[in-house]
């Protein structure tokens, strides 16, 4: 098992769909890094018994959690709670990249 990783050599863009890259993954969790391009989202979705957080490391992204939506830039963290639905896009015009943590994993 790998105990370190850089995000860096991990994170990948695809002009078709949002990429994601698994970092680390345990029975009871996964961190991924998430690559948009500008105008690709991830689409509202529910996690009914899994909390997630999104790290922005770099761009800004507009984030939607439950009936609440806010655009935030690098060094900001969102918590998208179990139950509640959330979605993500970036707006552009430049590159997001999120580091998103799941636990439990679905």
């Amino acid at each position: 098992m790998e105990y370190f990783c850089d995000t860096r050599a991990k994170l990948r863009f695809d002009a078709a769909k949002l990429a994601k890259s698994n970092l680390f993954e345990t029975e009871r969790m996964f961190c991924d890094v998430y690559g948009l391009e500008p105008g690709q989202a991830q689409t509202a979705h529910v996690h009914p018994s899994s909390d997630k957080v999104y790290f922005v490391l770099q761009g800004r992204g507009l984030f939607q959690i439950g009936a609440e939506q806010t655009e935030l830039e690098e060094g900001y963290v969102i918590l998208a709670p179990a139950g509640l639905p959330h979605a993500v896009s970036n707006p552009g015009p430049e590159r997001l990249a999120l580091l998103v943590f799941m636990a439990p994993k679905p």
